[in-house]
């Protein structure tokens, strides 16, 4: 017979209480989010059996103030190394390893359209540049190119402006990411040169979204939308502006805390809690033929114009 043993939670919410003090881009709502937790802890709230549950209860507390989707408490069913991050960087390896490397799909649709989807995210740049290289040289020889973004679930800010580099001309900046300490920014740029072919910016191009699309996924589609340079289809996505970074807090257990918040140079804002509104809205099980469809009408006006 065996008995169920509860699981400490103070030191848990102790060291997530220190890392969101130091390390959350908000600090007065780090605050507020401190006497939040320690409360619940007092109130007995995370007396529970299991680390899952654990991470279920402070997640929903951590995002109970501001809705940062991006503050986390993660369960994690095998052991997660000590190291920073060291759990997240394992799992998004092995998925690297099943997706060829990001870029799952290229397809050539009728009338010239390409689709390029990239998931389930956009990997670091270090690894991911040599197979989106390869799958946006593929599709760079199109007349219209969709990219699909309804399960990319994010990634590298760095390999956000890669992909923007293969569909822009010439260098542009992109976003510009504040950090908690209020006197660093570091500007994002498309790059002038590409490794391969680029489809350049005078093609018609579109981007898949739906609401499981967050974070740096978010932003390539919203730097696009706010340049003016691709129509969006589909759903609303999630809201995720802020990048983060993750610590090991328990032997299962991961907590992500925001350490940056993006501010577009066009917009002037992002898109944290009010998501990626597409220009187009539609299912996403339909975004793909939606798009299609208005990637033809386009394709056909410009050959009509260009004939007169």
């Amino acid at each position: 017979m065996t008995t169920s043993t509860k699981l400490p939670p103070a030191p848990v919410i102790d060291e997530t209480v220190r890392l969101l003090t130091e390390h959350y881009v908000f600090p007065e709502t780090a605050e507020q989010l401190a006497v939040l937790l320690r409360g619940r802890l007092t109130e007995g709230a995370y007396d529970v059996d299991d680390a899952a549950e654990l991470a279920r209860l402070v997640t929903a507390d951590l995002q109970s103030v501001n809705g940062d989707r991006h503050l986390r408490l993660r369960h994690h069913a095998d052991p997660v190394p000590p190291e920073r991050g060291a759990a997240a960087l394992d799992a998004m390896r092995r998925d690297f390893d099943t997706s060829l490397g990001g870029a799952p799909r290229v397809q050539l649709l009728d009338g010239g359209v390409a689709v390029v989807e990239l998931a389930p995210m956009l990997f670091p740049l270090e690894w991911a540049a040599e197979p989106l290289s390869a799958a946006l040289t593929l599709a760079s020889r199109a007349q219209a190119l969709i990219v699909d973004l309804r399960a990319n679930r994010g990634g590298d800010p760095d390999t956000v402006a890669f992909v923007c580099s293969h569909l822009l001309d010439g260098r542009t900046h992109l976003n510009t990411m504040y950090w908690r300490d209020g006197e660093r920014s570091e500007q994002s740029w498309s790059q002038p040169h590409v490794p391969g072919a680029r489809f350049g910016g005078s093609k018609p191009l579109y981007v898949l979204a739906g609401d499981s699309t967050f974070s740096a996924a978010e932003e390539l589609a919203y730097d696009l939308q706010q340049l003016g340079r691709a129509v969006v289809v589909g759903e609303r996505t999630r809201g995720g502006a802020h990048p983060c970074n993750g610590w090991t807090v328990h032997p299962h257990l991961e907590v992500t805390v925001p350490v940056g918040r993006a501010v577009n140079p066009v917009s002037g804002t992002n898109w944290e809690g009010t998501g990626v509104q597409p220009d187009v809205p539609c299912a996403a099980a339909d975004s793909l033929d939606r798009a299609h469809t208005l990637a033809l009408a386009r394709l056909a006006d410009r050959s009509l114009n260009s004939g007169r």
